[in-house]
């Protein structure tokens, strides 16, 4: 009997690129979602269902009866005003611990957190450490705190996906690429900026490495999914911009420094604009993340950057009023 894979929240990004990856290798897989799939014929592995509803869950989680359970599902935008917003990131995963120990076969179960636990910059002293900045990065934290608190029975890891990007991507990621490609991104001086960003190919890898190898040491339960080593951001807008037949000016920092004024302004009044002081920050401070046990388990990614670009930017032309 093939091996069964539940995927909640597989509708999304992430999720719709899993379950390609799990379909061609012949494995059994059903989706979890209140948003429906991003291609048709993901639908026949469809269950419309709100992971804040207990009954509900712990109904199509029995039925399907998984072997193993990758748990995506997540309200991922940074807009909420309160933690209370982010419900399905905290009541979901408590219904979901509550399920998984009455399991008969589950093997394994991996729980999507997010790099938001942290701020960029922030130098993290161990897996408990954390430094959220956002509302949606405090959910998170709760996430990974009934995780440790109600730890399942079977072998289990926490994941903290990157700045993940890629066919099927939206935004904010997709944003940096949709920028370059309109000739709307600028060389901010000569500012270098690193970031630790992941090609969804290799993220595909890295989790479906950790789902079926052991993760036992408690120590080492939270593996940050992401390429090593971190991008320097000028460098991958190059890249791009190389690949599309064009070369990216340089602004001075001053310049696009009242641009971002003149766009917190705008903001004041719903007036949408390219860049402002949260994104001139972004632009130009490092946010990097360890990735080293990622690696030991995982090993080298096999996609390059460049293939990975090239790729995507084919995706984005081919749907290009997919948003």
């Amino acid at each position: 009997m093939y091996n069964k894979i539940l995927v909640t929240g597989g509708s999304g990004f992430i999720g719709t690129n899993l379950i390609v990856n799990f379909i061609k290798k012949g494995f059994e897989v059903v989706n979890i979602d209140h948003n429906p799939p991003k291609l048709p014929e993901h639908k026949v592995l469809w269950k419309n269902i709100d992971i804040t509803e207990f009954e509900g869950f712990k109904e199509a989680v029995f039925s399907f009866n998984p072997d193993y359970i990758i748990h995506l599902a997540a309200r991922t935008d940074l807009d909420g005003k309160t933690v209370e917003d982010y419900s399905p990131n905290i009541v979901g995963v408590e219904n979901l611990l509550r399920i998984v120990n009455l399991l008969p076969s589950l093997k394994k179960i991996l729980f999507a957190s997010s790099k938001f636990v942290t701020k960029n910059g922030y130098e993290i002293k161990d897996q408990f450490d954390y430094c959220p900045h956002t509302k949606y990065g405090e959910s998170k934290v709760l996430t990974e705190r009934s995780v440790w608190a109600n730890k399942p029975k079977c072998d289990w890891c926490i994941i903290r996906p990157t700045s993940i990007w890629g066919p099927w991507f939206g935004v904010p990621y997709r944003n940096f690429f949709d920028m370059v490609m309109r000739r709307m991104f600028f060389h901010i001086g000569r500012i270098k900026c690193y970031k630790t960003y992941g090609y969804i190919g290799n993220a595909i890898f890295q989790i479906e490495q950790l789902l079926f190898n052991d993760t036992l040491d408690e120590n080492h339960k939270v593996f940050y999914i992401g390429d090593e080593p971190a991008y320097e951001i000028n460098e991958w807008a190059d890249e791009i911009a190389f690949e599309l037949g064009f070369k990216i000016p340089t602004m001075p920092v001053w310049v696009i420094r009242l641009a971002s004024k003149l766009g917190d302004f705008l903001g004041l009044f719903g007036i949408h604009f390219p860049i402002q002081s949260f994104r001139f920050q972004n632009m130009t401070n490092d946010g990097t993340n360890d990735l080293s046990c990622t690696y030991k388990i995982a090993g080298e990614v096999p996609y390059s950057r460049l293939e990975g670009t090239r790729a995507t930017i084919k995706w984005i032309k081919e749907n290009q009023f997919d948003r």
